[in-house]
């Protein structure tokens, strides 16, 4: 079985609340009929044999572009929606995963303890950085919080004890990268910015102590840990230096070694269909803490290359069969306590 953690979906009633709240329509979700059209979502995955989804709703962040009334309540929208899939269609999705309102701590905490008991789901996701509506330019504002803002702590401490995952998903706004220019160029914001985005949350996951006060904590990253695993020795070797030559106290509060909690980290493999890469990230990462995801339905063919080559270069890694059948079906049913 492949059970795709990574597929993103709009639910249609969501969709147009969010849209009225917003004031204005996507052109990337409009573009993409797979997001919301549960037709052609069906006959993409039919496609694929044995292959299951774990919802999950994709961006804006919901704090980013309305206010934090109408997000807490667009959230259990959101979630309603998605509980109604998987109780419609069990075979197509085998899970879901909340989304949040951040803004209120409280009420964020509700509503998870709402999802996990009553809905049923496998997760939450939350964005990196953490957006609070901008009233003024009514929208992203050009920085959000770090992902070890104190106010997120009772959002770890229960998802400790819940002990099921967290999905961080990147986000940014198209902000320009030079300071002659309004806006980025050459889609360089979502190539780019995204992974560098997922890379600094589990930097500051690590370093602002979040994973040594909650070691049962267990996250996932999108795009299979960004630039953690092509980078394993520049991160060792300049935090060394750091601290033996500028006297830096970066690592005073940890009790491991710092890449043994970059370790600690679940990763799915939505990186559009790289086989070395995928190696990479097996070397740092290891079997165990992969899991198939393909980040449909974001392609040139509303989701059916994401799928495609995503499968194709997990079967092309140079591992054992033991280990693919963990990448695509057994780290998700163990990690979500899936039942099927």
């Amino acid at each position: 079985m492949k059970i795709d953690i990574a597929a993103h979906i709009l639910p249609e009633k969501y969709k147009v609340l969010l849209y009225k709240q917003m004031g204005t329509e996507s052109r990337l979700i409009e573009g993409t009929p797979a997001i919301t059209n549960l037709d052609t979502r069906f006959r993409i995955m039919d496609k694929y044999d044995d292959y299951a989804q774990v919802l999950t709703i994709c961006g804006p962040p919901l704090d980013a572009v309305v206010s934090p009334k109408d997000a807490i309540e667009l959230a259990k929208i959101g979630n309603d929606e998605l509980a109604e899939l998987v109780f419609k269609y069990p075979e197509r999705f085998v899970g879901a995963v909340a989304t949040l309102s951040t803004s209120d701590m409280e009420a964020a905490i509700m509503e998870l303890d709402r999802a996990i008991n009553e809905l049923k789901f496998k997760g939450v996701q939350i964005y990196t950085p953490q957006f609070s509506f901008d009233v003024k330019n009514k929208g992203f504002p050009k920085a959000g919080n770090p992902i070890d803002s104190p106010e997120l702590d009772p959002l770890y401490e229960r998802m400790s004890y819940y002990n099921l995952p967290i999905w961080i998903h990147p986000s940014s706004e198209a902000v320009p990268h030079y300071a002659n220019e309004t806006r980025s160029k050459y889609y360089e914001f979502q190539v780019f910015l995204w992974p560098y985005e997922t890379t600094i949350a589990m930097n500051r996951f690590v370093f602002g102590g979040i994973l040594e006060k909650y070691p049962k904590l267990k996250i996932i990253t999108h795009h299979c840990g960004a630039m953690i695993p092509y980078f394993e020795g520049r991160i060792k070797l300049s935090h060394d230096f750091a601290e033996m030559r500028l006297k830096l106290k970066h690592k005073q509060r940890l009790t491991k070694h710092i890449l043994e909690y970059f370790r600690m980290f679940y990763n799915d493999t939505a990186i559009s269909g790289s086989t070395p890469a995928l190696m990479c990230a097996y070397a740092f990462f290891g079997a165990d803490h992969l899991l198939f995801g393909s980040d449909m339905p974001f392609d040139c063919q509303i989701g059916n290359v994401a799928i495609r080559e995503t499968i194709q270069s997990i079967e092309k890694m140079g591992i054992t069969e033991l280990e693919k059948k963990k990448i695509f079906e057994d780290n998700a049913k163990s990690l979500m306590r899936l039942p099927v």
